[in-house]
């Protein structure tokens, strides 16, 4: 059985290029199809942070892995299954991160962190919800812990160092 997904936007990003790690502040804007009115982001602006689903485009179907590898073809790394690893070169080449919302005007979303390459597919955008986020401890194998090390550093000669997840409220009106 096969689906057909069309996208919903489009990110636009200064950052172009494949690697790995340094998406910390990056800022990029997810501008919504034409087809899609500014309505259909009504409310969203109340929200801290988006969920943006995003397919990874540049990956070559060739490169698809179906079974187990070293995460980022590490060999200090264990083998371990594709999805048991957030790698792009995934079945159905689908990316989903959680960032911060920075503004909603007319049909654009600005947003902070969102580790997509400009010119990516976007094929959905959800509020994150409190309660949709893990209601107990999280964790994980020392591996992912080495590997996601610089993952949200700010980028090569920035100053800035990585934040830690804090929940937030904020207050819509300051936006005004």
């Amino acid at each position: 059985m096969s689906y057909f997904i069309t996208p919903i936007g489009f990110v636009e990003s200064n950052r172009d290029s494949k690697q790995d790690d340094f998406w910390g502040a990056l800022q990029s804007r997810i501008v919504i199809a034409p087809e899609f009115c500014s309505a259909a982001l009504a409310g969203l602006d109340a929200f801290s942070h988006v969920e943006v689903l995003f397919l990874f485009h540049q990956v070559d179907e060739s490169n698809i892995v179906t079974g187990a590898r070293h995460p980022r073809n590490n060999p200090a790394w264990p083998k371990v299954g594709i999805f048991a690893q957030r790698a792009k070169n995934r079945p159905n080449r689908i990316g989903s991160t959680i960032c911060r919302l920075v503004r909603v005007e007319d049909r654009c979303l600005t947003v902070v962190e969102l580790d997509a390459l400009a010119g990516t597919p976007v094929i959905d955008i959800k509020p994150v919800m409190r309660e949709f986020l893990p209601r107990e401890q999280i964790y994980q194998p020392s591996w992912a812990d080495e590997l996601m090390r610089d993952y949200w550093r700010h980028a090569k000669g920035d100053a800035g160092e990585t934040s830690p997840y804090t929940p937030m409220e904020r207050d819509p009106q300051e936006d005004n």
